[in-house]
């Protein structure tokens, strides 16, 4: 009876296994799939939607993409919206956390639950009055008031993640500065920003990719083709009556993706870091 049972739980625990393997590759094979579909029809002359291997491999598509109009002059767009974007980002969200890290007041919960409550507003609701505002002021149609949006979208989420690896420095090391005679903002830029560089890293490569990605909001705030990044300018691809180049559009959506990938291999080491402040306080 006890060997029955044994060998019942043990078939019970290799379905269960089983099960959550086979849930796994369905994941991965979700992801990998498109995946797998783009770098292969970008090498395709006669791509479609299907996944498969090119009786040719030929950079035709490639060639047909790496024109200033096309695929240049977008990208240079997007790294200068996503790029002041970010920057703006990282500068206020380590300036906001700051305080709210190192000072305690009654109103630093209420404010932090406002900041969670911001990041879960859907951008199409606010939109419409954003529009507005910025026709008034006039900002719409320019880069800058589209990297202010930008920055302030991402702003929320940016502040409390900064706020929680702000918590992770210790105060004494700022002690140790301010009795050396330094001042908030020199313990800030000096001490704590170096020690929590992950953190930095992890808010620059989230608040990047999320502007990158971001279609409705340049669709919407500029109306200068020439002014367009890559995110806008990606629709051409699909043309009139549900034609579409699928193999140019393959070509660009990888040139597309590149300058995500050598930002998070560029930061790669910072996001598996650490904090290294072993030995850093003693007693």
């Amino acid at each position: 009876m006890a060997l029955l049972t044994g060998a019942t739980l043990r078939s019970r625990r290799v379905g269960r296994r089983l099960a959550a393997d086979a849930g796994l590759l369905f994941v991965a094979a979700a992801f990998v799939l498109p995946l797998a579909w783009v770098v292969l029809s970008s090498l395709d002359a006669h791509a479609d939607l299907r996944v498969r291997v090119p009786d040719g491999l030929t950079l035709d598509n490639f060639d047909a993409v790496l024109k200033p109009d096309i695929t240049f002059t977008p990208l240079l767009n997007s790294l200068v919206l996503c790029g002041g974007g970010t920057a703006l980002t990282v500068v206020c969200a380590a300036l906001a956390a700051y305080p709210l890290s190192r000072f305690r007041s009654r109103l630093n919960r209420p404010f932090l639950l406002t900041i969670l409550f911001a990041t879960c507003l859907p951008i199409t609701a606010i939109m419409v009055p954003v529009y507005a505002l910025f026709v008034r002021v006039n900002l719409i149609d320019t880069v800058q008031g589209t990297i202010f949006f930008f920055a302030a979208s991402q702003l929320p989420f940016a502040i409390w993640l900064m706020k929680n690896f702000m918590d992770g420095v210790p105060r004494e090391l700022e002690e140790a500065a301010w009795t050396d005679g330094a001042s908030s903002l020199q313990s800030l830029v000096r001490i704590v920003l170096p020690l929590m560089g992950p953190g930095v890293a992890v808010v620059t490569v989230f608040s990047f990719v999320m502007m990158w990605g971001n279609f409705f909001v340049p669709f919407m705030l500029l109306l200068t083709p020439d002014q367009m990044p890559a995110s806008v300018s990606i629709n051409d691809f699909f043309g009139n009556r549900g034609t579409v180049v699928y193999g140019q559009l393959a070509a660009f959506s990888v040139i597309y993706s590149t300058p995500v990938i050598l930002l998070y291999v560029l930061v790669a080491r910072r996001l598996g870091g650490g904090f290294a402040l072993g030995g850093a306080v003693k007693g």
